[in-house]
């Protein structure tokens, strides 16, 4: 139970990215710019790292800063502690995950919908009963890591993942967010926010691939535009995404300035690491603190 327990849990953690992944990266010089913001108050320093949940084995060594930083912090912090299992609620998770008794996926999207899901679905060996019993944002979530797993990303690999190994008995480790706060968010998902969800995540498999060398470039050389610009793109094809979009991304950006701000309120350093598509935007975390006042610079 455990094992499937944190299956779920590392595609759940997907969802920070939305049809976003990593592609591959060799190790960076000291020069360029980096994914890495450093933020000071007064009293607190915070590094802020834009993560890629999912990456491959060969994306390390990261960039010096990046260590650098991390070793002249006093705390980690993350959105959420994927490796602590012992405090998720798998019976919670199961039920937000499924349909239970003899309700299904049929019984809550389209006819259009099922059927186009159903006929790509199956061209990849997925079982018509299994897809049936699942809840669309978690089949969303569920194709997107499939495909990510068939091009070499795992999340064992991914910088959350590496960066709590790394603190694990050395330094503290906190959260902004938590396993039961992304759950509840999910559960809120109307019918027609999860159907579209799930459409866009099918139609998007086929160009994963490409999107990641586009991400994984722009990640690497610190460059927000690209970054935002592939992360906004399914809404900007769809307009009916941007609801989708407000929930997931700009409401709990919101919510995380507002524990990074009781960070800088007090006297000591930290390493946060939330997802890259988290950061960009004027309505993402860096132009928010910015806003605030804080002193921000990309390292």
């Amino acid at each position: 139970m455990r094992k499937k327990a944190r299956g779920l849990i590392f595609i759940l953690f997907v969802l920070c990215l939305l049809d976003l992944s990593a592609f591959t990266q060799n190790a960076s010089s000291q020069n360029q710019r980096n994914f890495l913001w450093k933020v000071s108050s007064k009293t607190s320093t915070v590094y802020l790292l834009g993560s890629i949940h999912l990456f491959r084995k060969e994306n390390y060594p990261l960039n010096p800063k990046i260590e650098n930083a991390f070793e002249q912090s006093d705390v980690l912090a993350v959105e959420a502690n994927v490796t602590d299992v012992g405090k998720m609620d798998i019976q919670k998770l199961l039920e937000i995950a499924f349909y239970q008794g003899d309700e299904t996926l049929e019984k809550h999207v389209s006819s259009d919908t099922y059927e186009f899901v159903i006929k790509e679905l199956g061209g990849l060996g997925i079982p018509t009963e299994l897809v049936n019993k699942q809840k669309p944002w978690f089949l969303a979530v569920t194709l997107e890591a499939l495909e990510l797993l068939k091009l070499g990303y795992t999340p064992d690999s991914g910088i959350d993942i590496y960066f709590l190994s790394k603190a694990k008995g050395k330094k503290r480790i906190i959260e902004l967010e938590s396993l039961d706060d992304q759950l509840n968010l999910l559960s809120r998902l109307s019918d027609q926010d999860q159907e579209l969800f799930l459409l866009s995540a099918v139609k998007e498999s086929d160009r994963l691939s490409k999107e990641m060398d586009r991400l994984i470039k722009a990640w690497n050389s610190g460059d927000t535009k690209t970054v935002e610009s592939i992360l906004t793109q399914g809404v900007t094809e769809d307009g009916r995404l941007s609801s989708l979009y407000e929930k997931l991304v700009y409401e709990r950006n919101g919510g995380m300035v507002s524990r990074i701000e009781d960070l800088l309120k007090t006297k000591e350093v930290y390493f946060v690491v939330v997802g890259a598509g988290h950061l960009v935007g004027d309505r993402g975390i860096i132009e928010i603190l910015r806003r605030r006042g804080y002193l921000v610079e990309q390292l």
